[in-house]
């Protein structure tokens, strides 16, 4: 039953029909397959497996129903054999331009998809539509391959952010160690070493064993700035590193030529700098933090 409409003119315009690499089938208003490519039949000889309903191979094609073929497929594939039959109804009735599916199409040998497109033939009356099956294997393989490492990849992230959580965990824990050191360390000095060198200078010494314990006493005291005394009086804890901002801060340093000084980055003395203001509490972005400095002095 081959439509005299779609005899061709020559065998050029079947020759090209033939070379396309989609599988192609022309079908009428009743879903009945009129012409069908090279590749078409092809991909039925060399498949158990059809396009994309489960046809048997070998099929002589011309006159089948493809949309009852569609409609009674059973199996894996009958869900994606059913979607396409609905949607080439409608471009048949004209609810559509165009229809648009892609499609699993596994065998024994390896995972395919497939992209199928149904389409109405330009100013054919009766209505015929062209019905078109790609290979789109090697586009899924690469889209899974990407979708697999990205998922890897938010993995690693999630790794990394669950690392750096650890680290600034243990950084702070660091931190407070240290300060609380310090502050140790300084109370230590003001209550168990001052104090006796205080009753050995009033104590009957030498000349020279009084020059001595001044000198002691002068680096005990160079350890303990009048800037360190002030915060620890207050209860404020700086670590050494902040320590060491402030004091050239109080200088008049500016935040590039402080992490000249320090060998660090800009954005570790904007660091320090924000901690010493929430250390001394200043929430008045308008307070200047060299000034509270030079104020405490």
């Amino acid at each position: 039953m081959k439509d005299a409409s779609l005899t061709y003119s020559g065998t050029l315009i079947r020759s090209i029909f033939d070379s396309l690499s989609a599988h192609i089938a022309i079908v009428d208003d009743q879903g009945c397959i009129l012409e069908t490519n090279a590749a078409w039949r092809n991909f039925s000889r060399d498949n158990t497996t059809g396009v994309p309903a489960g046809i048997d191979g070998g099929i002589n094609f011309t006159g089948l129903n493809y949309l009852k073929t569609c409609d009674a497929a059973t199996g894996e594939g009958a869900r994606d054999a059913k979607n396409v039959a609905v949607g080439i109804r409608q471009v048949i009735e004209k609810e559509c331009d165009e229809f648009l599916y892609d499609y699993p199409c596994h065998s024994a040998t390896g995972k395919r998809w497939f992209y199928m497109r149904a389409i109405r033939m330009a100013d054919a009356d009766p209505v015929r539509v062209i019905v078109s099956h790609e290979d789109i294997t090697q586009l899924k393989m690469a889209q899974e391959e990407l979708k697999a490492h990205k998922t890897i990849l938010e993995e690693r992230n999630q790794s990394l952010e669950e690392v750096n959580i650890a680290l600034k965990v243990i950084i702070e824990q660091r931190e407070k160690d240290k300060a609380d050191a310090e502050k140790h360390f300084l109370a230590h000095l003001r209550t168990l070493v001052l104090p006796y060198v205080n009753k050995l200078k009033a104590g009957n010494l030498s000349q020279r064993d009084r020059t001595l314990l001044d000198l002691v006493e002068s680096r005990l005291n160079e350890a303990i700035s009048p800037m360190i005394q002030r915060f620890d009086n207050a209860g404020i804890i700086l670590t050494p590193q902040e320590m060491q901002v402030a004091d050239l801060v109080k200088s008049g340093k500016s935040t590039a030529e402080i992490a000249d000084v320090l060998f660090v980055s800009e954005a570790t003395v904007s660091f320090h700098r924000k901690n010493l203001r929430a250390k001394l509490g200043l929430k008045n972005r308008h307070t200047n933090l060299r000034s509270f400095l030079l104020s405490m002095s």
